[in-house]
Protein backbone atom coordinates (compact mmCIF):
# COMPACT_ATOMS: atom_id res chain seq x y z
CA UNK A 1 0.00 0.00 0.00
CA UNK A 2 1.32 3.87 -0.81
CA UNK A 3 1.40 6.46 1.37
CA UNK A 4 -1.15 8.42 -1.19
CA UNK A 5 -3.51 5.13 -0.77
CA UNK A 6 -3.22 5.37 2.87
CA UNK A 7 -3.93 8.83 3.24
CA UNK A 8 -6.83 8.77 0.60
CA UNK A 9 -8.48 5.92 2.98
CA UNK A 10 -7.39 7.58 6.44
CA UNK A 11 -7.30 11.27 6.29
CA UNK A 12 -10.90 11.49 7.55
CA UNK A 13 -10.01 9.05 10.57
CA UNK A 14 -6.92 10.56 11.54
CA UNK A 15 -8.33 14.04 11.82
CA UNK A 16 -11.56 12.40 13.85
CA UNK A 17 -9.38 10.57 16.07
CA UNK A 18 -7.17 13.32 16.85
CA UNK A 19 -9.59 16.15 17.37
CA UNK A 20 -11.59 13.66 19.72
CA UNK A 21 -7.68 13.49 21.20
CA UNK A 22 -7.86 16.77 22.43
CA UNK A 23 -6.30 18.45 19.16
CA UNK A 24 -7.93 21.73 18.93
CA UNK A 25 -9.79 22.39 15.66
CA UNK A 26 -7.11 25.49 14.83
CA UNK A 27 -4.56 22.80 15.00
CA UNK A 28 -5.52 19.47 14.25
CA UNK A 29 -4.58 20.01 10.57
CA UNK A 30 -0.70 20.94 11.25
CA UNK A 31 -0.96 17.21 13.64
CA UNK A 32 -2.45 15.19 10.91
CA UNK A 33 0.33 16.34 8.72
CA UNK A 34 2.53 15.56 11.52
CA UNK A 35 1.21 11.63 11.64
CA UNK A 36 1.54 11.01 8.14
CA UNK A 37 5.39 12.45 8.18
CA UNK A 38 5.36 9.44 10.77
CA UNK A 39 3.56 7.24 8.50
CA UNK A 40 5.98 7.89 6.04
CA UNK A 41 8.99 7.58 7.97
CA UNK A 42 8.17 4.75 9.19
CA UNK A 43 5.91 2.98 6.27
CA UNK A 44 9.00 0.84 5.93
CA UNK A 45 8.63 -1.23 9.39
CA UNK A 46 4.83 -1.63 9.70
CA UNK A 47 5.04 -5.35 9.42
CA UNK A 48 1.32 -5.68 9.32
CA UNK A 49 0.98 -7.63 12.53
CA UNK A 50 -1.46 -5.41 13.79
CA UNK A 51 -4.77 -3.51 11.10
CA UNK A 52 -3.33 -0.17 9.48
CA UNK A 53 -5.70 1.51 11.76
CA UNK A 54 -4.43 0.17 14.62
CA UNK A 55 -0.99 1.41 13.56
CA UNK A 56 -1.98 4.83 12.88
CA UNK A 57 -4.29 5.06 16.02
CA UNK A 58 -0.63 4.60 17.77
CA UNK A 59 0.73 7.38 16.06
CA UNK A 60 -2.34 10.00 16.54
CA UNK A 61 -2.47 8.84 20.33
CA UNK A 62 1.51 9.26 20.93
CA UNK A 63 1.42 13.02 18.63
CA UNK A 64 -2.24 14.00 20.52
CA UNK A 65 0.17 13.47 23.82
CA UNK A 66 2.87 15.38 23.08
CA UNK A 67 0.20 17.86 21.31
CA UNK A 68 -1.50 18.37 25.00
CA UNK A 69 1.57 18.33 26.55
CA UNK A 70 3.09 21.43 24.31
CA UNK A 71 3.00 24.68 26.68
CA UNK A 72 2.57 26.63 23.34
CA UNK A 73 -0.15 25.31 21.81
CA UNK A 74 -2.87 27.30 20.53
CA UNK A 75 -5.40 27.34 22.96
CA UNK A 76 -8.28 29.20 21.24
CA UNK A 77 -11.23 28.00 19.62
CA UNK A 78 -11.40 28.60 16.08
CA UNK A 79 -14.57 27.69 14.30
CA UNK A 80 -13.97 24.67 11.67
CA UNK A 81 -15.47 23.62 8.93
CA UNK A 82 -19.17 23.06 9.73
CA UNK A 83 -20.41 19.21 7.93
CA UNK A 84 -23.29 20.06 5.70
CA UNK A 85 -25.19 17.64 7.58
CA UNK A 86 -24.91 20.29 10.27
CA UNK A 87 -25.64 23.10 8.19
CA UNK A 88 -28.95 21.39 7.05
CA UNK A 89 -30.68 21.04 9.89
CA UNK A 90 -32.38 23.72 11.73
CA UNK A 91 -31.12 26.20 14.07
CA UNK A 92 -32.14 25.17 17.08
CA UNK A 93 -30.82 21.59 16.54
CA UNK A 94 -27.34 22.68 15.53
CA UNK A 95 -27.34 25.18 18.70
CA UNK A 96 -28.17 21.76 20.43
CA UNK A 97 -25.56 19.06 18.98
CA UNK A 98 -22.85 21.76 18.85
CA UNK A 99 -24.09 22.61 22.78
CA UNK A 100 -23.54 18.55 22.96
CA UNK A 101 -20.38 18.33 20.87
CA UNK A 102 -18.66 21.31 23.29
CA UNK A 103 -20.04 19.28 26.38
CA UNK A 104 -18.62 16.42 25.28
CA UNK A 105 -15.43 17.60 24.36
CA UNK A 106 -14.92 19.14 27.80
CA UNK A 107 -15.89 16.33 29.82
CA UNK A 108 -13.16 14.21 27.38
CA UNK A 109 -10.64 17.16 27.90
CA UNK A 110 -11.10 16.35 31.98
CA UNK A 111 -9.75 12.44 31.06
CA UNK A 112 -5.89 11.61 31.22
CA UNK A 113 -4.72 10.28 28.34
CA UNK A 114 -4.89 6.69 28.75
CA UNK A 115 -8.79 6.58 29.66
CA UNK A 116 -9.57 9.57 26.66
CA UNK A 117 -8.05 6.93 24.09
CA UNK A 118 -9.60 4.39 25.45
CA UNK A 119 -13.19 6.36 25.58
CA UNK A 120 -12.51 7.75 22.02
CA UNK A 121 -11.94 4.35 20.22
CA UNK A 122 -14.76 1.97 21.63
CA UNK A 123 -17.34 4.77 22.07
CA UNK A 124 -16.70 7.11 18.90
CA UNK A 125 -14.61 5.16 16.43
CA UNK A 126 -16.21 1.42 17.36
CA UNK A 127 -12.92 -0.07 17.54
CA UNK A 128 -12.65 -3.32 18.96
CA UNK A 129 -11.28 -4.15 22.51
CA UNK A 130 -8.64 -6.51 21.38
CA UNK A 131 -7.28 -3.87 18.47
CA UNK A 132 -7.61 -0.84 21.29
CA UNK A 133 -5.59 -2.63 24.10
CA UNK A 134 -2.98 -3.35 21.39
CA UNK A 135 -2.93 0.35 19.95
CA UNK A 136 -2.55 1.75 24.09
CA UNK A 137 -0.01 -1.03 24.74
CA UNK A 138 -1.55 -2.36 27.88
CA UNK A 139 -3.50 -5.87 28.87
CA UNK A 140 -7.15 -6.38 27.48
CA UNK A 141 -8.39 -5.98 31.20
CA UNK A 142 -6.69 -2.61 32.07
CA UNK A 143 -8.22 -1.32 28.44
CA UNK A 144 -11.96 -2.40 29.76
CA UNK A 145 -10.64 -0.76 33.22
CA UNK A 146 -9.91 2.08 31.56
CA UNK A 147 -13.18 2.55 29.66
CA UNK A 148 -15.28 1.92 32.66
CA UNK A 149 -13.38 4.42 34.98
CA UNK A 150 -13.45 6.68 31.38
CA UNK A 151 -17.31 6.65 31.37
CA UNK A 152 -18.03 7.21 35.20
CA UNK A 153 -15.82 10.40 35.34
CA UNK A 154 -17.86 11.86 31.68
CA UNK A 155 -20.60 10.60 33.17
CA UNK A 156 -20.14 12.38 36.33
CA UNK A 157 -18.43 15.67 34.44
CA UNK A 158 -21.86 15.96 32.13
CA UNK A 159 -24.19 15.79 35.39
CA UNK A 160 -22.28 19.20 36.82
CA UNK A 161 -22.24 20.85 33.07
CA UNK A 162 -26.17 20.17 33.34
CA UNK A 163 -26.39 21.34 36.90
CA UNK A 164 -23.99 24.61 35.58
CA UNK A 165 -26.10 25.30 32.86
CA UNK A 166 -29.42 24.38 33.79
CA UNK A 167 -30.44 28.24 34.94
CA UNK A 168 -28.87 29.46 32.10
CA UNK A 169 -30.87 26.99 29.74
CA UNK A 170 -34.21 28.05 31.65
CA UNK A 171 -33.34 31.65 30.66
CA UNK A 172 -32.94 31.24 26.99
CA UNK A 173 -36.34 28.91 26.89
CA UNK A 174 -38.51 31.54 29.00
CA UNK A 175 -36.79 34.30 26.47
CA UNK A 176 -37.71 32.15 23.15
CA UNK A 177 -41.72 31.83 24.78
CA UNK A 178 -41.98 35.06 25.64
CA UNK A 179 -40.39 35.81 22.31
Amino acid sequence: MTLQQIFEENAAYVWRVLRRLGVRDADVEDVCQEVFLVVHRKLDTFDGSSALRTWLYGICLRLASEYRRRPHRRREEVAGTIPEQIMAAPQDETLDRRRALDRLDAALDQLDDDKRAVFVLYEIEQMPMAEIAQAAGCPLQTAYSRLRAARAQIEATMRRQELVAAPAEAARMTARSSA
